[in-house]
């Protein structure tokens, strides 16, 4: 028997499930997401993840139609139906079914699912050896044309980056901004540690604000790293003592080339195991539990 999704009040046959052909999210990328993990029937951090969903929602003018405690039980009633665990679980809210054209007042409600399923971005190797990434040649949105706290549908941006790592035969990489500072891989933040000091780049170049990298942040003043927003170029990367990335799917990976060039000694550093195994212990003691 397949899984279940919920999908605008119902939960219907993850095979079974679509969306109108003139819903703005498909013909026009109008609508925010989240990706959030459960780990051990706890779901991380669910509360951050719903705020930003809102958050993205009001940024775009766009209505939830339920919510946030509403919108919180049906993830958690949709985690239950499919009896998972562990899951990877991806909330969607589109501006819904409107006309060919651009107006916005022509979607009347808004289309909302959700689909909680298992998820593993990367193989073990990666997390014990470290991972290679390039410089992506696709620049970064502006901050400017495009609000980097809005978590949008519109992903076009990072799939291009995300094509210029595969050309490369890599999983990931870094982007940079239209003056060349770093911003964020396609998927994940970025942060090096350089004499033992944790910098990541300032959301004004670019980035989303990570759920993730918050924490990581959290954990590194714990164990009294000091940590900072530091705009960075990318020789800055190179020239680190360590490197990782975090994401909801990635979790902490560490990064032990960029473009040919090792970083550091060229395997995952210690401050980078610590952190991970330090993220490990905080996932599945830091959520709402179901």
């Amino acid at each position: 028997m397949g899984l279940k999704v919920f999908l605008n009040g119902e939960f219907i046959d993850e095979e079974n499930a679509t969306v109108s052909i003139l819903d703005h999210g498909l013909l026009y990328g109008d609508g925010v997401f989240e990706g959030i993990r459960a780990y051990g029937k706890v779901v991380f951090r669910l509360k951050q993840h719903l705020d930003r969903l809102y958050e993205s929602a009001e940024a775009i003018r766009l209505e939830i139609p339920m919510d946030k405690e509403t919108f919180q039980g049906k993830i958690i009633e949709t985690l239950k139906i499919n009896d998972l665990k562990d899951a990877y679980i991806r909330v969607v809210v589109t501006r819904g079914v409107g006309d060919l054209g651009l107006d916005p007042r022509k979607c009347k409600k808004a289309t909302v699912f959700i689909i909680t399923d298992k998820i593993k971005l990367y193989p073990n190797e990666f997390y014990e050896n470290g991972l290679p990434i390039v410089i992506s040649k696709t620049r970064r949105n502006h901050p400017r044309t495009l609000n980097p706290k809005i978590k949008s549908l519109n992903y076009l941006n990072n799939i291009l980056g995300k094509i210029d790592a595969i050309d490369a035969g890599v999983e990931e990489a870094l982007m940079l901004s239209i003056n060349g500072e770093v911003v964020e891989c396609t998927g994940d933040n970025i942060f090096v540690i350089k004499n033992g000091e944790l910098c990541t780049p300032p959301y004004e170049v670019g980035s989303l604000e990570g759920i993730t990298q918050k924490a990581v942040i959290e954990l590194a003043k714990k164990r009294g790293i000091k940590t900072l927003y530091k705009n960075m170029m990318p020789e800055d990367v190179c020239n680190a003592d360590e490197c990782f990335l975090t994401g909801t799917a990635a979790e902490i990976i560490p990064v032990v080339d960029i473009d040919g060039r090792k970083i550091g000694e060229g395997t995952p550093g210690k401050i980078t195991k610590q952190l991970l195994a330090d993220f490990r212990e905080l996932a599945g003691a830091d959520g709402v539990e179901y």
